[in-house]
């Protein structure tokens, strides 16, 4: 068990334990297609997400990561606008529990080892719920057609579902 104390712009004075080992013992019901560190990799959120927390995670996750201090769409995998300000996630009810930065920073804390029986079941939740849109684009595009629905499979990508169906 090892405890994390966090302290960045959006969060001071948090403290957390990771229970598991990381990347494994995950609730059955969540299986995501892609580790946070692919995700990053990849291209999520315009580069615009984890610039000031990186001391939380493992420094070879931001590598070749695609950040940026400013939102740029290029930095996504499939090149398109993929957010919205954090005061919409607010609006929507989107940010829970201890995780400000919304569901990314769950998966990222979730992976690592943290634990939140309550927390973690709503965001596997969420994710579940997710699945209709790799529907959606298996329904809607041919195999391999990766100029079908971009901003979808961006979602996909940001959601750690497989957006190459």
């Amino acid at each position: 068990m090892k405890k994390v104390s966090v302290n960045d712009k959006m969060q001071k004075g948090y403290t957390y334990e990771r229970v598991a080992p990381m990347g494994e013992n995950f609730d059955p019901d969540f299986a995501p297609h892609l580790t946070p560190k692919e995700m990053l990799e990849l291209g999520i959120f315009e580069g615009k997400y984890m610039n000031d927390c990186q001391d939380e995670f493992p420094k070879d996750w931001f590598i070749k990561a695609k950040l940026s201090e400013e939102p740029d769409a290029s930095l996504n995998f499939f090149g398109v606008k993929s957010r919205q300000p954090l005061s919409h996630w607010r609006e929507k009810g989107w940010i829970i529990g201890p995780d400000p930065r919304g569901w990314f920073q769950w998966y990222c804390r979730y992976y690592m080892g943290r634990r939140l029986p309550e927390v973690d079941q709503r965001q596997i939740k969420r994710w579940r719920a997710f699945s209709r849109h790799a529907a959606q684009v298996k329904k809607n595009c041919e195999p391999g057609d990766l100029y079908c629905r971009p901003r979808q499979r961006q979602a996909l990508l940001q959601w750690a579902w497989d957006p190459f169906i």
